[in-house]
């Protein structure tokens, strides 16, 4: 039930973002940049993807306790159940969350969702891969409280796609509604890099939480906030995007002379270094007035990207539909399919030298491959018609491909008021 729910949902994610980008039109804002909201929903996808295979750990473990140490047999047909059961699950999530911020390999997991350097509802979609493999562990007390497996799903669920609309700087102050629930001003702090809104706001539907345990702090207007991370990710790939705390994390372990600090790593604070490694490994200080992310790309080259970016979203939604029914080997390799492909696009939006031709392997592999044999990638048969349309979009995609001249500088597309940053 829980995954029809999302399935339905994504429909109206892309009306409300449509929305957002008319209304945003209407004030002369400019919120969107095509190659930022392309790389978050590419996450969104990525996270979906991985999600397949990682609830099998996080729900199968949930399952696991509800039958055999659970305290409770709740009802899974009474209301006060199911509301309870919400509030509890904003309560756990609302210690994920800060512990996210507090924790370095926590962190690791839940810095996908604000590298960002805008703020806007495609940001709501960038979300982790890898996040499962430690979160489930703050769910642990609704398992053990007896709240069945599936009531378990969907409330997870509400949970997250309420958190969609908040992901918006074109709603402003909402007067009682912001010292009780998440809300965009709320949200806009939380994701806020300023000293002043540095790790607060943690709340995913009530902001209660926050001022009952200290981590609240409201919006000023006078210190307008400034998205992203205080480690820029500067970078499209959606890999790296997931990978890069690990990555630092390990290196610093690795340095590190002492044992203890090899561990600390880890579990300290998100910037916190052993001395001997800060001092042979020095990183560029923080800037709160850094440019944004924005490599040159000449607009017939993001038109591209585009169009094989919604190709591929589609295909990422016929993954996750057929997903039940997929052996393993095929299941595999289809997630593998798209995620690389959304690498690819990463590295064309960003302009690398070796990115055509890595788009040329992937347009043979996903669009002629399929059309030579009458195979697509979930093993089922194609009939005639999709496959000349595999071999006609391939064969397109390389002429488009080859034939836009690689920019020395370009403005980027923007979605909402033309080119160039806000």
């Amino acid at each position: 039930m829980a995954e029809k729910i999302m399935l339905f949902a994504i429909p109206g994610f892309f009306l409300l973002m449509g929305i957002e980008l008319f209304v945003a039109w209407l004030r002369k804002r400019r919120v969107y940049r095509l190659n930022d909201a392309i790389n978050s929903i590419g996450l969104g996808v990525m996270s979906q993807v991985a999600g397949v295979f990682t609830k099998l750990l996080a729900i199968g473990i949930y399952a696991w306790v509800v039958r055999r140490v659970a305290l409770f047999d709740l009802p899974a047909n009474s209301p006060w159940v199911w509301i309870s059961a919400l509030v509890l699950y904003d309560f756990c999530y609302y210690w994920l969350h800060r512990m996210g911020h507090e924790v370095n390999v926590l962190w690791a997991a839940h810095v996908v969702h604000h590298q960002s350097e805008r703020y806007n509802l495609s940001t709501a979609l960038r979300q982790t891969s890898s996040g499962a493999l430690l979160g489930w562990i703050f769910y642990l007390p609704m398992a053990l409280l007896g709240y069945p497996v599936e009531m378990f799903a969907v409330v997870a669920v509400i949970d997250l796609l309420y958190q969609y609309w908040i992901h918006t700087e074109l709603v402003g102050r909402l007067g009682w509604f912001d010292r009780v629930f998440a809300s965009p001003s709320n949200h806009r702090a939380h994701h806020a890099v300023n000293d002043r809104y540095l790790d607060r706001n943690y709340g995913g539907i009530f902001i209660v939480w926050d001022r009952l345990f200290g981590s609240f702090v409201e919006e000023d207007d006078a210190d307008p906030p400034v998205f992203g991370t205080r480690a820029p990710l500067r970078s499209w790939n959606p890999l790296w995007a997931n990978a890069e705390v690990y990555w630092a994390a390990t290196k610093d372990a690795w340095h590190a002379r002492r044992w203890r600090d090899k561990l600390r790593v880890w579990f300290a604070r998100p910037g916190w270094r052993p001395a001997d490694v800060a001092q042979r490994f020095p990183k560029t200080a923080f800037d709160l007035h850094r440019e944004d992310y924005d490599p040159p790309l000449a607009r017939p080259m993001a038109l591209y990207g585009l169009v094989q970016f919604v190709i591929l979203l589609g295909m990422g939604v016929h993954f996750l539909q057929d997903a039940a029914r997929l052996p393993l080997p095929a299941l595999a390799g289809y997630a593998a399919c798209v995620v690389a492909s959304l690498g690819v696009l990463g590295a064309l939006m960003e302009g690398r030298r070796l990115a055509r031709s890595l788009e040329s392997a992937r347009l043979a592999l996903c669009g002629a491959l399929p059309s030579l044999t009458g195979l697509w990638l979930d093993g089922g048969t194609l009939p005639m018609a999709a496959r000349w349309t595999c071999a006609g979009v391939a064969l397109a995609s390389l002429a488009v491909l080859w034939l836009v001249p690689r920019p020395r500088s370009a403005p980027s597309l923007a979605l909402d008021g033309g080119p160039g940053p806000a």
